[in-house]
């Protein structure tokens, strides 16, 4: 079963609907709000908490064990960051050189979209070379 240990959230606001991104990657907008992952390549700035509307103050965990959204059946121990939905995705070294490891599966799924327990740091992002 999937659960949470939050260790830092951030209140920021929702730069667009996000009411479907629960437990989803996001990322920061150039105006510094929180925006949807529109590609594996994007930088997540953490997990989306809650469900905000547009304008409305989004909780995003940046530090911590959250529960995500899985874009595959992932595995136990498995680096992850997002994929172009949000979902998290497994990384691989050297392979998916130009994409971001921002946490690890502790807890895994058994299918795609099912909700995995995952440590996240998007404090301190690095490349899956």
């Amino acid at each position: 079963m999937a659960y949470e240990i939050p260790v830092l959230t951030l209140s920021l606001v929702a730069g667009g609907d996000l009411s479907s991104s629960q437990f989803k990657y996001v990322k920061l907008n150039s105006s510094g709000q929180v925006v949807d992952i529109a590609a594996a390549t994007d930088i997540p700035v953490g997990v989306l908490q809650n469900k905000p509307a547009s304008g409305v103050l989004a909780e995003v965990m940046a530090l911590g064990v959250s529960k995500i959204q899985g874009d595959a059946d992932l595995a136990k121990g498995a680096q992850i960051g997002t994929s172009a939905d949000g979902q998290a995705d497994a990384k691989i070294a050297g392979t998916d050189t130009t994409e971001y490891v921002v946490g690890q599966v502790i807890d895994d799924n058994t299918a795609a979209g099912g909700l995995i327990t995952a440590t996240v740091n998007c404090l301190a992002p690095h490349r899956a070379s």
